[in-house]
């Protein structure tokens, strides 16, 4: 395992962290914040970007695994799974709660955060092995 490796997964391990705290944090001493941004609910634009980073900080955690194509692809597959499962976790998680509520919506998010950084993470891989 490379340095760089030992790095991203240092990152990665500190990202699950602070998910976790915000996921399961407490936070009825906080101000109240704008409900909307541009008509979307200023929750779920939290939830896009706080699931944002995981494909790209898992992959470069691991990255060192992926020697040929189909690996990348196995490699990016897992970390997309495995954020997804993840995101489903805390909902169910939040629900089982006496302080916080589940939603499918949340969920929704979540899964649209990891498919736009899927998407990201692939068009630079490609543009990568173009040079």
């Amino acid at each position: 395992m490379r340095i760089r490796n030992i790095i991203f997964l240092i990152l990665f391990l500190l990202y699950l962290g602070l998910v976790l705290f915000c996921c399961f944090g407490s936070f009825q001493s906080l101000p109240d914040v704008q409900n909307e941004f541009f008509g979307i609910p200023t929750d779920k634009l939290v939830h896009f970007v706080m699931f944002l980073p995981f494909v790209f900080l898992c992959y470069l955690s691991f990255d060192h695994l992926a020697r040929k194509p189909i690996h990348v692809f196995l490699l990016i597959t897992v970390c997309l799974l495995a954020g997804a499962l993840m995101a489903m976790a805390t909902e169910v998680g939040q629900s089982l709660t006496s302080y916080r509520t589940g939603d499918m919506m949340d969920f929704v998010a979540d899964a649209a955060g990891l498919a736009v950084s899927t998407i990201f993470l692939i068009a630079i891989l490609i543009f990568i092995k173009r040079e």
